[in-house]
């Protein structure tokens, strides 16, 4: 339980950082990956997919710390995100040509080794 409590509490860590980072400061942020944020509407719309969404992800996964009844599913939740986002990012480097770029790898490495790392602890509550 060591390990899930861990990994739980250092992703809700890193997704409320960077939450608050792309709610802070969303043109600097977008710009990171290469976006340009051209109308009030874009901002807003990556404060919210890019800085609220993941807070609110980082305070389902604080909640399951202080329940851990939760745990299972935050860790379950952490699975189907990443992976989705994984999926979708390697898509999107085979569909947009543009497996040379070095933000986008950086993040799929990211994802992938916390998807993995959910799962593991999936695997350890059930053994």
């Amino acid at each position: 339980m060591l390990f899930t409590r861990i990994l739980l509490g250092l992703q809700a860590l890193i997704l409320a950082v960077f939450g608050l980072a792309y709610f802070i400061r969303p043109e600097e942020m977008a710009s990171l990956s290469g976006m340009l944020l051209m109308d009030p509407s874009a901002v807003t719309d990556v404060r919210a997919w890019y800085g609220c969404l993941p807070l609110g992800i980082a305070a389902f996964l604080l909640l399951s710390q202080l329940r851990l009844q939760l745990a299972r599913a935050a860790l379950d939740l952490l699975v189907l995100v990443y992976v989705a986002l994984a999926l979708g990012r390697i898509s999107g480097l085979w569909l947009d040509g543009s497996l040379g770029q070095t933000f986008n790898l950086y993040a799929l490495l990211f994802e992938v080794v916390s998807a993995g790392l959910a799962f593991v602890a999936l695997r350890r509550l059930d053994g």
